[in-house]
């Protein structure tokens, strides 16, 4: 009896414990990151600790401090502190360093301003919570770069530079803790292998089909058939079923149809990575047609008679045009990039000098000028040529915008986890290409602000996406890569997740009749290039304090429902009192109903009248020097036509008649 009732307790005492520590590893881990990826409250911008991902509801964070609070008092987790006894370093089971005291800086006030509080590691974020218990949560996928500073005063201070254009700078009460918490870091900030990434942990409580369906709501297939293609000079060849030819391009390419497996094979051979000629874009009405590519393997001095055959193969199945472009885009543009990151990374100075300067000898907005202007050439020799372009670079890496990005750039294989350092890999790898791609559309945006159903957080959420390993679409460097990863089957898909809010990511400007030409032709002017604020500032509050164009837009919208229903009621007014006119004499009462000092139209006032009256707004936009400046007088007016210019292309061109 005895014995068996020892035992009952036991076996108790461990489901209490086993419990517990279950509750303790759900309390270190994530909130669902759909309510963690939406944007803050406008309350919480102006605090200056808005993080990518905003506050869970309040009924979770009380669950999660009471989780936190039973694990404590059941040592397990630590209690930080300078009297608390060290805790160990991050030990992979879901619980992590805990300490208090550390101070938050704010690196924009003059007084060197900072917030105290408590800092935690999970196992996907740095929580700091401050003690007004507002919470900043960093993803660790987010973390470009941890760095510890000489120990001062007041403690030991850790810079964090996220990827995301964060920079968070803490001070650790003692130096142990510090360093701690710097060894943790970068362990979680680089994953060894892929099945560690955030991706195939995260659960947003779907069941399988809904998954699956997440995945299928995209068709390639269903896009080139939009195109025109397959058709008599477009065929789908088989050639790259089993990613044998190469491993990095999709099984399913269209190539001519007078090109035999024997030539696609010599191609590949000749070119870099094995990445042949393959069709990107149809133009069915101009039957031109873009093509990618890498570089030959021996330079252009090199001949190879398969991959010449392939080539006249193109320039043939385009019946319009005797003549096609071969875009050598190697020459400055990838050397330009990647010199521009490395600037702009290393820039550290918070004085406008500082940063106009950096930002001009980093020569990041000209080389965004570079690619407008290869794609403008681009564009205009498919629409006004009819002629087709075949486009390489070093490697050949580099409809709606999700067909776009799945077709052109995952589909295709952009390394996005070598580039974007996904993995502790090659450093060297690391390259801002994809964003340079949202930068490019995001230009077109201010310029054609019409054209385009989304808007800029719609950009600006991709961006924070390709880097937090949250969703399964830009993980791995190709779709082989993928396949073996079954990332439909272990991960979700980022689309339906944006899809779930989709009026917050419409553009309120787009007309789908607006544009009168199919084609756009952006002015590539120097002063046309603005710098990106709600990219690469988008966690800075007081440095440039802007009102937000997003809002004055909607709120613009709102004045023009009213002002209409206004109108409608007017004219439903006049027209009952004209049936109950006698005599054809409008009564004292009519004229006064429709007078310009009526208050129904006085409520709301014109665009220019808006911009002579004092703004409080702080809230931030996309440019301006001043509130008054961000009134955006242009969106009234057309656009001017393009100035003269002549314009140094940073890309080779060869034209090749056939």
């Amino acid at each position: 009896m005895v014995a068996g009732s020892a035992r009952r307790r036991q076996a108790k005492g461990s489901a209490r414990r086993s419990r517990l520590k279950a509750e303790a590893s759900r309390a270190a881990s994530l909130p669902p990151s759909r309510d963690l990826a939406r944007t803050p409250s406008p309350a919480a911008a102006k605090t200056g600790l808005r993080a990518v991902e905003a506050a869970p509801p309040t009924s979770e964070l009380v669950a999660r401090t009471q989780l936190r609070k039973r694990a404590a008092a059941q040592g397990l987790l630590g209690r930080g502190g300078a009297s608390a006894p060290r805790k160990a370093p991050w030990d992979g089971r879901g619980r992590g360093p805990e300490v208090e005291q550390v101070k938050l800086l704010d690196r924009f006030s003059t007084s060197n301003k900072s917030l105290t509080g408590t800092l935690y590691l999970t196992a996907t974020h740095l929580l700091f919570i401050d003690a007004h218990q507002k919470e900043t949560w960093i993803l660790h996928h987010h973390i470009a770069s941890v760095e510890k500073l000489a120990l001062t005063t007041s403690g030991c201070p850790l810079v964090i530079q996220c990827k995301n254009f964060r920079t968070v700078h803490f001070i650790v009460p003692r130096e142990r803790d510090c360093h701690d918490i710097y060894n943790s870091l970068l362990q979680l900030s680089k994953q060894a292998k892929y099945e560690d990434l955030y991706a195939f942990s995260y659960n947003p409580k779907q069941n399988d089909a809904e998954r699956l369906q997440g995945w299928e709501l995209i068709d390639l297939t269903e896009e080139y058939q939009r195109m025109g293609v397959p058709n008599t000079n477009w065929q789908l060849s088989d050639a790259n079923r089993d990613y044998k030819i190469c491993e990095t391009y999709p099984r399913e390419l269209y190539v001519p149809r007078i090109a035999s497996k024997p030539i696609i094979v010599g191609s590949s051979k000749f070119r870099s990575k094995g990445r042949f000629p393959v069709l990107s874009y149809y133009h069915q009405s101009k039957e031109a047609a873009i093509c990618r590519c890498s570089q030959p393997l021996s330079g252009f001095s090199a001949r190879c008679l398969e991959d010449e055959h392939l080539l006249q193969a193109i320039s043939k199945a385009n019946p319009a045009n005797c003549y096609m472009y071969v875009m050598d885009t190697r020459p400055r543009l990838n050397a330009m990039a990647n010199r521009a990151a490395g600037k702009v990374n290393g820039t550290k100075g918070l004085s406008v000098n500082d940063f106009y300067s950096g930002l001009e000898s980093s020569g990041w907005l000209r080389h965004i000028k570079a690619v407008m202007d290869a794609a403008i050439f681009l564009a205009k020799a498919i629409a006004a040529e009819s002629a087709s372009v075949l486009v390489h670079c070093s490697d050949g890496w580099d409809r709606t915008s999700q067909v776009l990005i799945e077709k052109d750039w995952i589909s295709f294989g952009h390394k996005f986890s070598e580039r974007c350092g996904h993995l502790d890999g090659d450093p060297k790898e690391v390259s801002p290409v994809f964003t340079q791609f949202l930068e490019c559309v995001w230009h077109l945006t201010e310029q054609f602000p019409q054209a385009f159903e989304f808007n800029e957080a719609f950009l600006l959420q991709i961006h924070e996406h390709i880097h937090s390993c949250q969703f399964g679409n830009f993980i791995g460097n190709c779709q082989k890569e993928r396949e073996e990863l079954k990332l439909k089957e272990k991960t979700y898909s980022l689309w339906p997740f944006l899809l779930d809010d989709q009026k917050k990511y419409l553009n309120p400007l787009y007309g789908s009749q607006s544009q009168k030409s199919a084609v756009l032709e952006p002015n590539t002017v120097s002063f046309n290039f603005k710098f990106w604020r709600n990219m690469y500032h988008q966690f800075d509050r007081t440095l440039h304090p802007r009102q937000s164009v997003f809002n004055i837009i909607m709120n613009m919208n709102e004045q023009n429902k009213q002002l209409e229903k206004d109108i409608k009621d007017l004219e439903s007014q006049i027209k009952q009192r004209k049936n109950k006119q006698t005599d054809g004499i409008l009564s004292k009462e009519l004229l006064n109903s429709v007078r310009p000092e009526s208050p129904a139209l006085k409520a709301t006032l014109s665009l220019k009248e808006q911009a002579l009256l004092p703004v409080n707004d702080v809230l931030r936009t996309i440019e301006g020097s001043s509130p008054a400046d961000n009134r955006y007088s242009e969106y009234a007016d057309e656009f001017s036509k393009a100035e003269p210019a002549v314009v140094s292309l940073e890309y080779g061109v060869a034209r090749m008649t056939c």
